[in-house]
């Protein structure tokens, strides 16, 4: 899956990148979501750039898909390099209530400085970013609690800002998603391919799904081997092209001359790792 074949659309992502750049002095935090099994990946590169020296909470969601341990050992990453972080998950609704305290807490300094101005009654304000399909819209729905962004499984959903006000104590912008056009590296896109970030059409379903089923051998070997009937032994040694077709005939994904349905493989490997059925799986530790 070369770079150069996950192509995005520069104007729309120049766009935001202005929005955030613009927005940014009338907010006092950005709340950043990643996804919780993806950390590295689903981070853009430019948004550190982009919001300079403003604070930042960083969300871990889909924290019930993700491996846990390794959603603590990212925690853990964050708080060691000046960071802060905390998991939630969107569906389960687990960790949003705890967003308002780790924001005001993360602004305990310059919410004192404005109480001894005698300015307490001014509401915080928060630019959320992240990458398309990380959960965003979702977010600002149950921060709301009402159905202000549009939800779809599909990235690219929103495409302007808007300000939305939470049950939390503090206004929230929500900024459409910012996705850089291209990836210089080559993991990178392949794992926000495998989480859905990136859409299915761009890329050859077979080679992400050869690439997945490598990856999860690699990674949570006890689980795959579980979930496909297989055992470790069979399939140690496999390419990725034969891990595809194994776990293909273990499901009866035959055609015409008992051929393996390598494509229908592949789109189901990704639909059920997309929704855990494999089981918890996070696919970047912290270095």
């Amino acid at each position: 899956m070369p770079s150069q074949q996950i192509q995005w659309f520069p104007g729309h992502m120049a766009k935001t990148r202005r929005l955030i750049s613009e927005n940014l002095k009338n907010v006092d935090i950005v709340i950043e979501l990643l996804d919780a099994r993806i950390p590295r990946s689903s981070k853009n590169p430019e948004i550190a750039a982009l919001i300079q020296n403003k604070p930042i909470l960083t969300l871990l969601n889909k924290s019930s898909l993700a491996d846990e341990a390794t959603t603590r050992e990212w925690i853990d990453w964050y708080k060691n390099n000046g960071g802060y972080a905390i998991k939630i998950d969107c569906i389960t609704g687990e960790g949003i209530s705890g967003i308002g305290p780790a924001v005001r807490n993360i602004l305990k300094d310059k919410l004192k400085r404005l109480e001894e101005k005698g300015l307490t009654g001014r509401k915080i304000k928060a630019m959320i970013v992240g990458i398309p399909n990380v959960g965003k819209s979702s977010l600002v729905n149950k921060l709301s609690g009402q159905k202000k962004a549009k939800v779809e499984d599909r990235p690219g959903v929103t495409l302007n800002k808007q300000w939305v006000a939470t049950s939390q104590g503090f206004e929230l912008l929500d900024m459409p998603g910012v996705l850089w056009p291209k990836f210089d590296d080559r993991i990178t896109g392949e794992n926000l391919a495998s989480t859905g970030a990136i859409k299915d059409a761009i890329l050859d379903t077979e080679e992400l799904g050869m690439i997945l089923a490598k990856r999860l051998l690699d990674i949570a070997p006890a689980l795959l081997c579980s979930r496909y009937k297989l055992t470790y032994e069979e399939v140690c040694e496999l390419d990725s092209w034969d891990l595809l077709c194994t776990i293909g005939k273990k499901r009866g994904f035959l055609i015409s001359g008992g051929e393996i349905n390598t494509e229908r493989t592949a789109l189901m490997l990704l639909d059920e790792f997309r929704a855990a059925k494999i089981g918890n799986i996070s696919l970047e530790k912290p270095e």
